[in-house]
């Protein structure tokens, strides 16, 4: 990645700022128009979602990597793929951008911009959803990057979106995703206190997703 730092964590805070606006955004209408069916919302959160993403990752893949989720910036890392010292200026910008999508979110749709989640989502069968969740979604990614590169954008806006089904915690696999999540009180969110164990599972998947990935064969690719 030979863009400046600065464009690069400028362009991870704007996708995640678009991506949690869409999360959000697209869970509040698809609670407005559902007239109370879950299935219905949560399709009208799903399909969203999944299409962002691969819009995201195609506009900002050549900028920053569009990675968009602290554990991928975390694998590219672990992986030799990006230097340690832009760990943290890109976390950072995720979990900004991500608060600010939701902020933005709460404002498209006329509601208070400042809430705290009461949507309690715990339980082991939501963390271990979780850590599967993550661990595809980075088997996904390094898959494609070692051997189709050009569907990464495709690849992941599907996996997100099957996993939003498939799995019992609807798919965060992203910290900065659940953070952010906790900031809002409608069909999205999260209770802050689920948070730590859903990023403790998260992390648990990563680091399954990067040994599957070393015994699959998908090698660090050169930056």
């Amino acid at each position: 990645m030979s863009q400046p730092i600065l464009r690069r964590t400028f362009a991870e805070a704007l996708g995640s700022c678009l991506l949690l606006a869409t999360v959000v955004g697209s869970g509040i209408m698809g609670a407005k128009l559902s007239g109370g069916n879950v299935a219905v919302a949560l399709l009208g959160n799903t399909i969203p979602t999944g299409a962002i993403l691969v819009v995201l990752i195609l506009t900002l893949g050549a900028v920053s990597g569009a990675h968009m989720n602290p554990l991928v910036s975390l694998a590219a890392c672990l992986r030799k793929e990006m230097n340690w010292s832009e760990l943290a200026p890109y976390a950072l910008a995720q979990l900004c951008g991500a608060v600010l999508g939701v902020f933005a979110a709460h404002l498209m749709f006329d509601l208070p911009v400042l809430q705290v989640s009461t949507h309690v989502r715990t339980g082991s069968g939501q963390w271990i959803a979780e850590a599967v969740a993550t661990f595809g979604l980075i088997v996904t990614i390094l898959g494609c990057v070692t051997h189709a590169r050009q569907a990464v954008p495709y690849a992941v806006g599907l996996y997100i979106t099957a996993a939003y089904w498939f799995t019992a915690s609807t798919s965060f696999a992203n910290p900065a995703v659940t953070i952010a999540r906790s900031f809002t009180d409608t069909f999205s969110g999260i209770a802050p206190s689920g948070i730590v164990a859903f990023i403790l599972a998260q992390l648990a998947g990563l680091l399954m997703g990067l040994l599957a990935a070393q015994a699959l064969g998908y090698h660090p690719q050169k930056t």
